[in-house]
């Protein structure tokens, strides 16, 4: 058995135009550019023999500055760095605020547990009961 031609159209495309090849520039970047300012040490004195300045002040005359009155200041030992304090009153306020807190919270989740563990086997009894009235319910009216 001898199967019939089938004659399908030919579609005539015109050829692809001929593009030049892209030529692409190498890339450049913007690098950002700064003027450096140049600040003077705030230990700057003018040279000896020469008058007035800028920081002509000496430490000595520096005012310290005035520190509230509960508030410590302790040097760590072996720097010169000073540690400010609150005095004892606001330390002990702190503490005991930390620890009346941390004791309800334990205190209130032992007791829900605890309420959890009571509770489970009476909502769990009164579901099965629940769910053993409603099928009978269901089976009964069906018949």
């Amino acid at each position: 058995m001898e199967f019939p031609r089938l004659d399908l159209p030919r579609l005539a495309l015109p050829n692809a135009p001929k593009m030049p090849v892209p030529t692409l520039e190498l890339p450049s970047a913007d690098i950002p550019r700064y003027t450096p300012l140049v600040l003077p040490p705030s230990d700057l004195r003018a040279p000896p023999g020469v008058k007035g300045g800028v920081n002509d002040v000496t430490p000595e005359t520096i005012k310290p500055t005035i520190k509230p009155p509960e508030i410590r200041q302790i040097t760590l030992p072996g720097t010169d760095v000073d540690v400010p304090l609150p005095t004892n009153e606001i330390l002990v306020t702190a503490g005991t605020t930390a620890v009346v807190s941390v004791a309800a919270t334990l205190t209130a989740t032992a007791i829900f547990k605890r309420l959890v563990d009571l509770m489970k086997p009476i909502v769990k009894q009164v579901w099965t009961r629940l769910t053993k009235k409603k099928t009978s319910s269901d089976t009964s009216s069906d018949s």
